[in-house]
Formats: structure tokens, sequence, C-alpha cells
């Protein structure tokens, strides 16, 4: 089950909820009882795309975008 972060606009509490995909946006109340609750969106890292003007020299990364030409 999906671990899913929230934030309290009432009081800026941050929180977690472990609860299933299709719940994921049922409203939730905060620890100190504020209905006014936004569900957080995750931040996911990009990694394996070479700088420009730097390739891995066998076309191998970023689905082609250190590719020799």
């Amino acid at each position: 089950m999906p671990i899913y972060e929230f934030r309290c606009r009432a009081c800026d509490a941050r929180f977690e909820e472990r609860r299933m995909m299709r719940d994921a946006d049922v409203p939730t109340a905060c620890p100190a009882g504020h209905d006014d609750v936004v569900r957080l969106l995750p931040a996911f890292a990009a990694t394996g795309f070479a700088s420009e003007g730097q390739g891995c020299g066998s076309g191998c990364c970023g689905g082609g975008a250190c590719a020799p030409a």
C-alpha cells in the first residue's frame, strides 16, 4: 500500500497516511483535527542523463540523449 504525504493548510502540519491507491484523494483530517488538508505531490529524481557536450560514449544514457551522431 502506498504512503501519501499531506499538509494541513490551517496549522501547516505535514503528515503521512498509508492508503489504497483508489483512496488517494479521499478527504482526511490532520492530526490536530483540521479539515483543510491537501495531498502533496511526490518529488522524483531524474538520473542518468548526460550534460550537454558530455557523452557516455556508447549511446546508453537517457534514452539516446548521448548517442553518437
